[in-house]
């Protein structure tokens, strides 16, 4: 692989570790700094989304015109940087970004800054929580950047560190169950994930990590059949796709509300983007022989959600349930192995992380009032908190797919891109969105119509710092559902070389 020239890579690397910088600071500054934590968090989460959005807007230019990387991988990556690392092992720092991971690595830009707003009135050991969402921002970042398996795993577990801890300490009163949970899954996964990663390196014709060296091989069908099971139960218990989906649940109704907007926002897109990246790019032969497979679990995925949301009383075990549903159109898309449906995959993980993430600041924004998430205990908030249901409304019809709005384009290409080969599964998610209707409605009133109950009118609207958070995910919704081609043409010239070797 070669590497780009200029300052767009060094804006890539300033943009991947500025947070881990932010951290130190805010842990060496003696005294008490909580005021001076929240700050350093919010200007190096906010310098680090107008990087992300700098480099978005170039890439978006340069995509369609493929870069210096060898035709034989299907990947195209720009700002580049490529440094030989562990020189015995042939590991390299190599990062970059294409029109596969430039909208993820946004997407984890947009929502650790809003994160970091509206956590701001966080007083339980600040200094550290603070810190810990820097670290996290640097970990996913290197998640959709690494072009090194190494590196990649690495980034990878890097994460649950500073998720379990956030989990762990702030979470509600079954935190430590939901935390362990989590990390107890998550490596269970990650250990799959690094036996066929070795098994990968070693049955390269030169042994590499390098993904775009990797995906341009061709493996013995029976190397490929258990890579891909082995990286599969990895990114499966992420995504997360159904039998491994137990633990997100309770991490999402125990998590902090910042939390569970990056952990729906982008973490659970991170099992996504590998399947797409190493098992759908690396191992051709071995995908089309499970696509079935796939193809099934996603439809389980999307009817077991969305069935099992209708059944929830606890407003986070909704949103959390709707996004086991959500993710399974993702998996429905990236099966049908198209340009389009591929496509779809990719727009969905993208929508997907704004609207839940704004379906969940918005139940944070009830609860921090109200001091509960039972849905039979709510009604008639309409009138003390109408921006609040405006905005739930919003999240609400993007959620299942109203046209206009982000959720629409997303499920339509995932649609009309798996139709052709996943006929009945394809009806199946789209008779979905009814179900999804239903209880997304249905949940609007109950807790926002209907007669106000008198504990309830004492309780205000959303802060002016909360309307800014709330409202930057609302334009994202409404700009990305009327002008798509704004990620479009970049997410489909990562795609179509991609498909094009099916």
């Amino acid at each position: 692989m070669t590497y780009d020239t200029g300052p767009l890579p060094a804006l890539l690397n300033i943009a991947i570790w500025l947070p881990v910088a932010g951290a130190i600071l805010i842990a060496i500054i003696p005294g008490n700094v909580d005021r001076v934590a929240r700050w350093i968090a919010a200007i190096t989460s906010l310098a680090v989304l107008c990087i992300a959005l700098y480099l978005l807007a170039v890439l978006g230019v340069l995509a369609p015109f493929g870069s210096s990387v060898s035709v034989t991988s299907p990947w195209s990556p720009h700002f580049v940087t490529n440094l030989p690392w562990l020189q015995q092992l042939n590991v390299h720092y190599a990062v970059g970004l294409d029109g596969l991971s430039g909208p993820m690595f946004l997407l984890n830009a947009l929502l650790v800054f809003l994160a970091v707003v509206i956590s701001w009135n966080t007083t339980l050991r600040t200094r550290e929580y603070f810190a810990l969402v820097l670290v996290l921002e640097t970990a996913v970042a290197g998640v959709f950047s690494s072009l090194d398996l190494f590196l990649f795993f690495l980034f990878w577990e890097l994460e649950l560190i500073p998720m379990y801890l956030l989990i762990g300490i702030w979470g509600g009163e079954r935190r430590e169950n939901a935390a362990m949970k989590f990390i107890l899954y998550t490596i269970a996964g990650s250990a799959f994930m690094l036996v066929g990663i070795i098994i990968l390196y070693l049955s390269a014709p030169a042994r590499s990590f390098d993904m775009m060296y990797l995906s341009a091989q061709q493996f013995a069908p029976g190397v490929q059949a258990v890579v891909w099971v082995l990286l599969f139960i990895g990114f499966a218990v992420k995504v997360p796709i159904f039998p491994f989906h137990t633990w997100l649940p309770d991490a999402h109704t125990e998590a902090p509300t910042a939390m569970s907007v990056l952990l729906a926002g982008v973490l659970l897109k991170m099992g996504a983007y590998g399947l797409i990246r190493m098992n759908v790019g690396i191992l051709p032969d071995a995908t089309r022989d499970y696509a079935m497979t796939l193809a099934v679990l996603a439809v389980i995925n999307i009817l077991y959600g969305a069935l099992v949301a209708m059944m929830q009383t606890d407003l986070k075990r909704v949103i959390a349930n709707s996004s086991i549903s959500h993710m399974g159109y993702v998996i429905l898309g990236a099966s049908a192995l198209t340009p389009i449906g591929l496509e779809g995959a990719v727009f969905q993980m993208f929508t997907h992380g704004t609207i839940t993430g704004l379906l969940f600041m918005v139940v944070g924004l009830v609860y921090d009032r109200t001091h509960t998430r039972r849905i039979a205990d709510l009604g008639g908030l309409a009138a003390r908190m109408p921006i609040v249901t405006i905005v739930f409304v919003i999240a609400a019809l993007a959620s299942l797919g109203l046209p206009g709005l982000s959720g629409f384009v997303a499920e339509f290409l995932v649609f009309i891109g798996s139709f052709p080969r996943w006929g009945v599964g394809t009806i199946l998610g789209v008779i979905t969105i009814a179900i999804t209707a239903g209880y997304m409605l249905w949940l609007v009133e109950r807790v926002f119509w209907g007669p106000e109950k008198p504990q309830w009118q004492h309780l205000g609207d959303a802060s002016a710092r909360e309307i800014m958070a709330i409202s930057a995910l609302v334009l994202v919704i409404v700009l990305v559902g009327v002008f798509p081609g704004l990620l479009g043409t970049m997410i489909s010239s990562a795609m179509a070389p991609l498909a094009a070797r099916y």
